[in-house]
């Protein structure tokens, strides 16, 4: 259900500010990501050149799943903040390119959480410095996604230990098996 007025995006973004590890606390499930999964996080590094490198992590049946890709400016020349995202699948072995849109919807002045979502409405995250978000901000996050049309009830929020773990905490999934779980909805 897409709204009249047009999905309303971030003006002027601050790409450096935003740099840094987001922690997922809720979002659509989606076929790229294990029905399991917990402590999923998003690391993004600014290069030189403008491009962003974007490390997704997730822990699995013990096991850290991740997969690395890049972020740009889907239109260089606007101030929206509509970036582009590319991936390489399957994460094992990366020959396939695909590409989604990555519209930050909101993000307080201090950079602390953020509203993602994308023009087909089919996927939705709720991000925080943090691994845990205010339930007040949560609610606020809600209702604006709401406001642009996503179906809210879809949320599923995300498991986080406390500390999260590091990468190196856990063996990495090399086979990709939560990648071919993913393809099979489980």
């Amino acid at each position: 259900m897409a709204t009249k007025k047009g999905m309303q995006t971030v003006k002027g973004l601050d790409l450096k500010r935003y740099m840094g590890r987001w922690y997922e606390i809720a979002s659509f499930p989606s076929r790229f990501q294990p029905k399991n999964g917990a402590n999923t996080r998003a690391t993004y590094t600014l290069r030189d050149d403008g491009i962003v490198n974007v490390l997704n992590e997730t822990w699995s049946d013990g096991k850290r799943g991740f997969i690395e890709g890049s972020a740009y400016k889907a239109d260089p020349n606007s101030d929206e903040a509509k970036l582009k995202v590319k991936f390489w699948v399957p994460p094992f072995l990366p020959i396939f390119p695909v590409v989604g849109d990555y519209w930050v919807l909101h993000i307080d002045e201090d950079y602390q959480y953020a509203l993602i979502g994308q023009p087909s409405l089919k996927y939705l995250w709720i991000l925080c410095r943090q691994p845990h978000l205010d339930e007040g901000i949560y609610n606020m996050l809600v209702e604006k996604a709401k406001e642009e049309g996503y179906d809210v009830s879809k949320l599923h929020k995300t498991a986080h230990t406390d500390p999260p773990p590091e990468s190196q905490v856990a063996p990495d999934d090399t086979k990709g098996i939560w990648w071919f779980k993913s393809l099979l909805g489980k």
